[in-house]
């Protein structure tokens, strides 16, 4: 009886179980790609260079001796122009030279008047001459080392002295800067030595002022290379007739060499390999499958990228889907 019903309720259970469907196969995907071919047309040759702006000169306003500053004419900021007052020194020692000078000149000049009479020698008058020569230029020394001039115009960027301090040798009573024009310096790789020239225009921007761009011309290559890193500098000079450039500036500074003929395809193409750093692009073969090239890239400009070596002109690149694709893949081409 047990038995007869175990097997009553096994052939229950048998009878519930459903069968499964069975599996299909899914349809493979052909991957959808955008294609543009490599076009052959004139590169512009530009480089960027990172450079600070400087001033054109930097003099520093000290007499040649200690002594008491009297007066103080002008404040950091302040525009100069070449000759105007800045400071002067104590007097003491220009007036006594002042007060000689108009003796000596004096005594000359009675001298000279003897000497027209026949009552004085030739050396004696020759020796007050130059006893008057003597004392005139120690008066003009003093007087540029006690009343101190700007010798450039330009902008006032230190004062190191207040009006009554002695004045030790130390630092100097002012800096001044010439900034109209100012200057940079760039260092231009030595592959470029033949490419660039005096007078070559140059363009630059500053981070303080965007949106505005500075033209300035090259004035001076320096005649050695630097044999670490395998450069030159190039001195530019920059107007700057509205004194907006200011020494410290950073600025990027672009030379144009020029134009050359080479291949040019959309950046879109170009695939940095990761680890390795290399660039590739994918090609779009006859048969629809796809191939992967090497490529030696140039300059990026705008989109574009030219391509120094890998490609021909009229190769078919993919701008896009090329994403996870391998060298014999078959795609589609979107229209």
């Amino acid at each position: 009886m047990g038995l007869a019903l175990c097997a009553l309720v096994c052939a229950a259970c048998g009878q519930q179980k459903t069968e499964k469907p069975a599996a299909f196969p899914m349809e493979a995907v052909t991957p959808v790609v955008s294609v543009t071919p490599a076009v052959r047309q004139m590169v512009p040759q530009n480089e960027v260079y990172s450079s600070s702006v400087q001033a054109n000169v930097v003099n520093n306003i000290a007499p040649q001796s200690g002594g008491r500053i009297q007066k103080l004419n002008v404040e950091v900021g302040d525009f100069v122009s070449a000759g105007q007052i800045l400071a002067e020194m104590d007097r003491v020692q220009l007036d006594q030279a002042a007060l000689k000078l108009k003796n000596d000149e004096t005594e000359l000049a009675r001298v000279k008047q003897l000497q027209a009479e026949g009552g004085v020698s030739q050396s004696d008058y020759e020796a007050l001459e130059l006893a008057f020569n003597v004392s005139k230029s120690s008066y003009e020394n003093l007087l540029e080392n006690t009343i101190l001039r700007a010798p450039v115009s330009g902008v006032v960027s230190a004062r190191n002295y207040d009006r009554g301090d002695l004045y030790t040798m130390g630092q100097p009573v002012y800096t001044v800067q010439q900034i109209t024009p100012v200057k940079l310096l760039v260092a231009i790789s030595e592959t470029d030595y033949t490419r660039v020239k005096r007078g070559d225009k140059v363009s630059l921007t500053v981070d303080a002022l965007p949106g505005k761009t500075f033209t300035g011309s090259i004035i001076r290559l320096y005649p050695t290379m630097d044999a670490l890193t395998h450069t030159f500098n190039a001195e530019i000079r920059v107007a700057n007739s509205k004194r907006e450039l200011r020494p410290g500036m950073y600025a990027r500074v672009t030379v144009d060499f020029g134009s050359s003929e080479s291949i040019v395809v959309p950046d879109a193409a170009v695939i940095k390999q990761q680890g390795s750093g290399q660039r590739v692009v994918y090609v779009l073969e006859p048969d629809h499958t796809v191939s992967v090239r090497m490529v030696t890239p140039g300059r990026h400009f705008g989109s574009n990228y030219e391509i120094l070596s890998g490609l021909e002109e009229g190769t078919q690149v993919l701008t896009g889907g090329h994403t996870n694709l391998k060298s014999g893949d078959k795609v589609e081409v979107k229209q």
